[in-house]
């Protein structure tokens, strides 16, 4: 994989670049939707693509889970069971294992835990999470870290740094041992923790490195920590952080947050918001987030977004989506969850264009000052 810096904001670190890889070209700064368990809920491959979606997001945690890397495998993998073309990332599985997994027990060789699922019992290592991901087959895997929560003492994030980095060292020992199987590169993005400390971070940073060697990722922040530390936290490590390689800002997906970070350096982005928002009847608007559900919409019969790129914006109005949520059909979902991918893919067109233009950095204030004045961005 190789990336190259294409257009660089002189007032700020927002540049555009691209990320070539066997699959395509993939166009920075990017927003990658998260297909957790093999699809973006609701949405085909050509919609996506519709959207101007590149690469979309896999887990290892449940993919391993369900359907099985046996059945991906046979498939040809991921790419091939889902019958997506373009890129794929995947995650390592690490923050599902210490999110969601029931009696999860950590030790310097992996983490043993109990499916969310069914109750049975797995042990999820530096090895098997990259032995999962070799069978799925991901253009860009990641690397098995340890995520403390927002909340955990200075030791435990030492404690998390120091471990992360010895796991990196077994990823990347197994990687070279066992090479790709469906006959095109995998690359392996590290991944940095040390929560808010920024010594800490620098240490995660200096130990991560040497084993970067087309991007790395920022990781363990939107956990539960304060808004300003996060984007302080962030600001410190892409300067710290190659201009070489790519940054990745796990997690991280208010469209404030996206804005601000990609005027800090950051490349890639992930987020469940415009699908897990949409799901529960919130939709991203050119006038900020509406949620469809309340009764004042239920007689507004005006359009649900006249500004959006996407049809459904305009051919739609709010009372109408309302009903549909209220009777609990599944159109409803479709539209909001369809306008607020659209909403997230136009926000990184957007960027894309006023970095090359050589006009984010005004746009960017501009924008960002409306937003202040607008719910949930």
């Amino acid at each position: 994989m190789i990336f190259n810096e294409k257009k660089t904001d002189s007032r700020s670190r927002a540049r555009t670049g691209t990320l070539i890889n066997d699959h395509g070209i993939i166009e920075t700064p990017v927003f990658m939707p998260v297909g957790t368990v093999g699809a973006v809920k609701t949405f085909s491959p050509e919609e996506l693509e519709y959207f101007n979606s590149q690469i979309i997001l896999g887990n290892t945690y449940h993919l391993f889970l369900r359907p099985g890397i046996e059945i991906i495998h046979k498939a040809g993998g991921l790419h091939e069971f889902i019958s997506w073309k373009k890129p794929i990332l995947t995650d390592s599985g690490g923050f599902q294992v210490f999110s969601l997994a029931k009696l999860n027990k950590i030790s310097d060789e992996g983490v043993d835990f109990q499916s969310h699922i069914d109750g049975s019992k797995h042990m999820l290592s530096p090895e098997t999470s990259m032995k999962i991901q070799r069978n799925l087959g991901a253009d860009i895997i990641m690397a098995f870290d340890e995520c403390p929560p927002g909340n955990a003492d200075s030791k435990k994030i030492k404690n998390a740094v120091e471990r992360t980095s010895k796991w990196m060292s077994r990823c990347f020992k197994w990687l070279k041992d066992n090479p790709p199987l469906y006959g095109y590169e995998q690359t392996i993005f590290p991944i940095l923790q040390g929560g808010v400390d920024h010594v800490l971070r620098k240490q995660s940073i200096q130990e991560l490195l040497p084993y970067s060697k087309c991007g790395i990722a920022i990781g363990g922040l939107a956990v539960g920590e304060e808004k300003q530390a996060m984007m302080e936290t962030i600001e410190f490590c892409t300067e710290l952080l190659p201009t070489s390689q790519p940054r990745y800002l796990m997690g991280v997906g208010k469209p404030t947050d996206i804005i601000n970070a990609v005027r800090m350096g950051v490349d890639m982005f992930d987020c469940v918001m415009p699908t897990r928002n949409g799901r529960n009847g919130h939709i991203f608007t050119s006038k900020g987030v509406i949620n469809i559900r309340n009764q004042k919409y239920k007689e507004d019969f005006s359009q649900l977004d006249s500004n959006s790129s996407h049809k459904w914006g305009r051919q739609f109005s709010k009372a109408y989506v309302r009903h549909l949520f209220n009777i609990n059909e599944v159109l409803g979902i479709r539209i909001s969850s369809t306008l607020n991918l659209a909403f997230y893919q136009d926000l990184m067109i957007t960027m894309r264009n006023e970095i090359n233009n050589s006009t984010f950095d005004q746009w960017a204030r501009k924008i960002l000052q409306e937003m202040k004045h607008m719910k949930g961005m």
